[in-house]
This record gives structure tokens, sequence and C-alpha cells, in this order.
């Protein structure tokens, strides 16, 4: 009996699936609206794919980037720490001359890390964390790199843009020519990633990240036709980018499970912010946030609350997670599941989340959250429980009870001073570990004019 029993022990420990270290898939969406995929409740755009990968994830209910625009939010996934703490508030403008606007240096990468633990680094599509050759995601952890180094680019070749728009797609380092709808290409890419390294020892981390389904509006006419009942040609076209997307990680989930690598692989999955609120510039407000009020570039919950998912099979059980957590979270969960945590910095602002989306632990991950635009003195936001101050620069502070109130249209500001004055306080002390953007965003499609030194 004991040598049987011995043999089902080493059998388990010898599991493929229970031994090895997990591989790591992040899937960022660039502009998505909040209520436009199927797992949301959207009834108008179809995403059977992640619809599915829902399934087998733990939904977020509250889950939260640490910006409400581009390129801050992925400096936080990228670092595990709030972007403010080092500078990185604001979008860099397409400068390849400058070496300030971008993640800067000093700052240590979720590949690096993962390099560290031993794992192979890849990423595909956006980049947007600084156009200088410094800054180029070879440079900063990843092994393997192909994608649009800017903050977005046209889908189609052959269109025409502005020039970061139009700049070549770029494989480690080298121009290279796009061959087809972008959103697809960057899908054969990634699949190809995972294809090239299913049979190696060695792990892998892989950062897909999709310019859809942001600006300019261009899509596949298979998709357009698919959404041709939707009157407003701005909805329909961003209606199909988004099922383009949606295919597109469809694709990349089949080569998980050709390759066997479906269950012993860890997913992330969320938008860098909420969709865009785009009425004055084109007639249409083409994204949905709802029931969430605001929308990209605002501290209220449309601005950073976003679809957020975590699929693990080998470890998660599916259902869904209501605590908040935030996608700096991302680099100390993947250090924990690589059996590496020991490599986690000191200075993370992110946590790791195994022992809570597993029920080893209960209570809230994190005791507050934090977002903040234009630097000191702008607009604040902070979440405590259910409870959220909003402070747009210099005006009185409002408070929502995120429980009972998700589209924030009660304040509660004056019926509860004493839960002001302390979120105000906790404001103050966190912006006590910040510093002011060391950069600007440039300004209706130009560099923002630096400004001059006293």
């Amino acid at each position: 009996m004991r040598p049987l029993l011995l043999l089902a022990s080493l059998l388990l420990l010898a599991s493929p699936a229970l031994a090895a270290k997990p591989n790591v898939l992040l899937i960022v969406a660039d502009d998505l609206g909040y209520n436009d995929v199927g797992f949301q409740g959207s009834k108008e755009i179809t995403t059977p794919n992640l619809d599915k990968l829902a399934a087998r994830s733990l939904v977020c209910t509250n889950g939260y980037v640490s910006h409400p625009f581009c390129s801050p939010t992925r400096a936080g996934i990228m670092t595990g720490r709030y972007q403010h703490r080092f500078g990185h508030e604001n979008n860099p403008a397409w400068l390849p001359q400058d070496t300030v606007a971008g993640l800067p240096l000093t700052e240590t990468t979720y590949p690096h890390l993962m390099q560290k633990a031993g794992y192979t680094t890849g990423a595909v599509g956006k980049w947007h964390l600084g156009a200088h050759p410094q800054f180029h995601p070879n440079k900063r952890g990843f092994d393997e790199y192909f994608g649009a180094l800017g903050g977005g680019h046209m889908y189609v070749p052959g269109t025409s843009g502005g020039a970061e728009y139009n700049i070549p797609l770029n494989r480690n380092g080298k121009d290279e020519a796009q061959t087809k709808y972008l959103t697809e290409q960057f899908g054969d890419e990634a699949s190809s990633f995972i294809s090239r390294h299913s049979g190696e020892s060695k792990p892998w981390m892989l950062y897909l990240a999709f310019n859809a389904p942001h600006t300019p509006l261009q899509a596949p006419q298979k998709w357009l036709d698919k959404y041709s009942q939707i009157a407003d040609k701005s909805r329909q076209t961003y209606a199909a980018m988004v099922s383009a997307m949606d295919e597109a990680i469809g694709a990349v989930l089949t080569q998980l499970e050709t390759t066997k690598q479906g269950d012993n692989t860890l997913i992330y999955f969320v938008s860098d912010n909420g969709g865009p609120n785009l009425q004055g510039r084109t007639g249409t407000n083409f994204t949905n946030n709802s029931p969430l009020r605001g929308a990209k570039g605002m501290v209220y919950e449309g601005g950073m609350r976003v679809p957020f998912l975590v699929s693990w099979p080998a470890k998660i059980k599916p259902g869904k997670y209501e605590q908040p957590v935030i996608a700096l979270d991302f680099l100390p969960t993947s250090l924990a599941a690589a059996d590496s945590a020991t490599l986690t910095p000191n200075n993370l602002d992110g946590v790791n989340l195994l022992p809570f989306l597993g029920g080893e632990k209960s209570g809230a991950p994190h005791d507050t959250l934090f977002w903040r635009t234009n630097g000191p003195g702008g607009n604040n936001a902070v979440r405590r429980g259910s409870m959220k101050l909003v402070r747009l620069g210099k005006a009185e502070p409002e408070l929502y009870d995120l429980s009972t109130d998700i589209g924030e249209s009660k304040n509660l500001a004056a019926e509860k001073p004493e839960v002001v004055k302390d979120l105000v306080a906790a404001i103050a002390e966190w912006e006590k570990g910040t510093i002011a953007p060391i950069f600007e965003s440039p300004k209706q499609g130009k560099p923002a004019a630096k400004k001059k030194k006293n």
C-alpha cells in the first residue's frame, strides 16, 4: 500500500499543471468601454472569445487601472508602482531624441523581474513608454518585441495619419512592414510567440498590448457588415473593432489550447482606461461605460474602472471577485505564481493577489487606492472600502458610496464630513511619496513646450 501511495505522490508532484511555473499572458485593450464586451453585459457588441475566457476566470467586478489614460497606466503595470512616484503622469510625445519622455530608466520593470525568475519574455503591440532608443522594449526586459512603438497606429496598411501613427512597425529594433489589419497581425504575432516557445523547458511571459479599439476608427469589412444595423457609423466601426480584437484574442487562446498550455497559463485581461467620450470632437460618443460615470481622462469610475479578468485554471476557480484590485497587482502576483516572490521589490504598491483570489485570505487586498491627473493640485480620487472621494482641482471634495451608487450620482460629502476629512488627509499623505510630472502630454497632436526654469 505504501509504495502505491508513494507513487501517487510522485505522480502528483510531476503533474505539469501543479509543478511547473505557469506561463503568464497579459492582454491589454486600449480605450475599451466598460460595457462594451459580453461578459460585462453588452447586448450590442458580441465578444464570444472574451466571454469564454471570462467563464474560466475570476471576473473582478471592482477592477481598476492606476490612471484614466494610456501611457501612465502602462507605466504602472510595468513597474507595479503608482507612476506618480516617478513622474510618469502624462503621455510621452513622439520625440525619438527625447531622453526624458518615457518610463524612467531608474525603474525596475515587470519583464526584467520575470527574466530573473527564469522566464522568456515577449511583447507584442503598442508600447507608448518612450520613443528614444533607450526606452525600447528590448532594453526594458523583453527578449522579443514586435509592434508599434508610439501611442497608436493606423490599422489598415497604406492609410495615412499623423507621423506617429504611420511609423513602421518594429521587430527587435528593426523596422518591419505592416502586412494586414493591425489587430489581426498582433494576434498572429502573439500566437507565433506561444507556438515557438511551447516546447521549451523555460516558461514564458507575453505582454499583448492591443491598440484596439483606440482611434482611428478603421475596421475590416466583415465586421462592419456584422454591425450594419447600428445607425451611428462611429459606433458601428468601433463595435467592429472590438469584435476584431476579440477574434484575435480567440486565436491566441486557441493556440494555448492547441499546444496544451491553457491550464497552466496565468492570464490577465484589462483595458488601459475607460472608453473615451468624444462627443465634442466626432459628434458622437461611441463607447459605453454604463453604469459608470465619466470617461477616459476623468477620475470618476468611468475613467479607470475597467473590465478585469484573472484566469489560471490549474489554481484559480472561476467566479466573481468583489474586492477592489488594481493592475499594479499583476507584477507581484506573477512573481508569486512563479515561486519567485523573493524577487519582489520592497517599494511596490501592487500586492500578491493569489491568497485573496484563492480564498486563503479574506478582506481587501488594498486598504486604499489612489488616482491623480495633472500633477499635485490637479484632480484626485481615493477609494477606501466602498467610499470614494473625488476632488477636482480646487473644487470642494465629492463623496460617493460605491456599494449603493456605482454611478456616483449622490454626493454624500455634506452628510459625512469626517469621512471626507479622513480621505483628504489620506491623499495628502500619499502625495508625499509622489513627484510632479517629469514630462508633459502632447497638446493637439503637437509636443508640449518645455517649461523654462526660473
